[in-house]
């Protein structure tokens, strides 16, 4: 069976196991984040050793997002959807069964290699299979996966952790696994393969485009932690970006035969949309990072009330899906990003006023702003981007826009992990500079007082008081680095916004130059 000869209903239920299939990979991005702790305790494992959880994933998954596109041509958008579901369904199986952290690294590895294959497929199927009303309900759809997957991350996580325990963060996706790796080769081609590229591949840009790539990445994960380019291996990991770099941008522009194809590029709507694509995911991920730290560090809460709580931000997204499907047919996509950025960048300073008593309530509507708001600039973008391409670059055009959102989100988590720490150290010094030596004496004497309520020994009730009057400073200092970062994140926002103006909708879209009669 052709792609021309599929009904509408087999068109549907091809797009929607494809939209499953990188829901869970998206999913399993963030699942470990709140669970990190148990995993670790499980697996015998060192701090530094357990971070490699989350980075091996990372690093695996943005190496492969761009190479779909030259995958997907060779081996066909169908069998290369179905090899990465199976692969991404037994990795997810031996990381369940993990004996040691190395071992869990491996297969989280070849998790997210696997699963990223299956994130920039869908957005290319979803615009070549369908048109009209049909293909404006496309970017709503996978913008509220890409966008919710890594939300709900946290919250699903920690409940799975509360419930039953870590392995099943891994086993939760063999079921639905191996029903997409069963029924989608049933359900007919998606579009033909060119078996004949895999002989002409060019292995210098394969490799380059994972040396950058993934070292890249790996210097984004690890910099915030190890002071960045003080520590050797970081800086080392930075120069082989660069040379990594370097070679591709070569192979890129005179390869005969490239597997990543850059002319996307050459359309001024497409590079300025995968700019706002950058800005997006920085505010998405970061966002979603920062949320969980601040419940878990500031106020102690455990992995299934943090989940609880930034569970909003999920119901939001799924109220604003079909506002902002419509709104993106009937309005040029330029409004609908520009009010997008400046309700996120609104949320952004809403957190800006955090305390250290804050919770459900007062994350209430902060967070659900945000989410109500993050569609609003993603579902515009995508159909900038994706709309005026031409078919042969579709898959191209997919990857590296998806790629965009992932740099985003690596770039926005490492920015944020580094002005945390660097506005903790400095508030922490202010509040021991506020602090004088006498009134410090105070401070101490009057909770040596209460201690002493507690216990009679002298000694142990002024180490009481001292160890008290730390974790104050320590807690007052870290909510302040939590207002500080979520406000220099809304002037990001405010910032992109001059972008806005330039982004020339596609042809036939709400703002843009009517298509021909034909």
């Amino acid at each position: 069976m052709t792609p021309a000869a599929l009904s509408d209903g087999r068109k549907l239920l091809i797009f929607g196991m494809m939209a499953f299939g990188q829901f869970m990979a998206l999913l399993d991005i963030q699942i470990v984040a709140g669970s990190l702790t148990s995993i670790q305790a499980g697996l015998s494992a060192g701090p530094d050793e357990i971070a490699w959880v989350q980075t091996a994933y990372l690093m695996a998954e943005i190496v492969m997002i761009p190479l779909a596109a030259f995958l997907s041509q060779a081996i066909s958008t169908r069998w290369l959807f179905t090899a990465s579901a199976a692969l991404f369904t037994l990795s997810s199986l031996m990381c369940g069964l993990a004996w040691d952290i190395n071992s869990m690294i491996a297969f989280r590895a070849i998790q997210g290699f696997v699963g990223g294959a299956m994130v920039p497929t869908v957005f290319a199927t979803g615009f070549a299979m369908f048109d009209g009303p049909k293909r404006a309900m496309i970017p709503a759809i996978l913008g509220m996966v890409s966008t919710l997957a890594p939300t709900l991350g946290p919250s699903v996580g920690g409940w799975i952790t509360d419930i039953a325990d870590w392995h099943w963060l891994f086993f939760m996706n063999i079921v639905p696994g191996v029903a997409i790796t069963i029924i989608l080769p049933l359900l007919g081609k998606v579009d033909e393969a060119h078996p004949e590229m895999l002989r002409k591949i060019d292995w210098t840009h394969v490799a380059s485009l994972a040396v950058f790539l993934g070292a890249l990445q790996y210097v984004l994960e690890e910099g915030p932690r190890h002071d960045w380019f003080t520590d050797t291996t970081v800086s080392s990991a930075a120069w082989l970006s660069f040379i990594g770099a370097l070679v591709f941008f070569e192979r890129s522009f005179f390869s005969p035969n490239p597997v990543l194809k850059l002319t996307p590029f050459l359309r001024p709507t497409f590079a300025m949309a995968c700019v706002l694509n950058l800005v997006t995911g920085f505010g998405l991920y970061s966002a979603t990072y920062l949320t969980p730290i601040f419940l878990g560090r500031v106020r102690g809460y455990s992995s299934l009330q943090i989940g609880t709580t930034v569970f909003v931000a999920g119901l939001a997204m799924a109220f604003s899906a079909p506002i902002a499907a419509r709104l993106s047919t009937k309005v040029d996509g330029r409004f609908v990003i520009a009010v997008g950025f400046s309700i996120f960048a609104f949320s952004l300073w809403m957190f800006s006023q955090i305390t250290p008593d804050w919770g459900f309530w007062q994350l209430f509507a902060p967070q659900a702003i945000r989410g109500f708001a993050i569609l609003l600039c993603i579902v515009p973008a995508v159909g900038m981007a994706l709309n005026g391409a031409a078919p042969s670059e579709l898959r191209y055009a997919s990857g590296l826009f998806n790629l965009m959102r992932n740099l985003g989100g690596a770039i926005g988590i490492a920015v944020v992990t580094t002005w945390l720490g660097d506005f903790g150290r400095w508030h922490a010094a202010r509040i021991g500079e506020a602090l004088a030596p006498g009134r410090t004496g105070e401070v101490v004497s009057g909770l040596t007082a209460y201690a002493q309520r507690l216990t009679a020994d002298p000694a142990r009730a002024l180490g009481l008081a001292q160890s008290q009057l730390a974790r104050m400073v320590g807690r007052d200092a870290a909510t302040m680095a939590f207002a500080d970062t979520f406000r220099l994140m809304a002037w990001a926002f405010l910032l992109a916004l001059i972008i806005v103006p330039f982004c020339r909708p596609a042809p036939g879209s709400p703002g843009g130059v009517p298509l021909p009669e034909h």
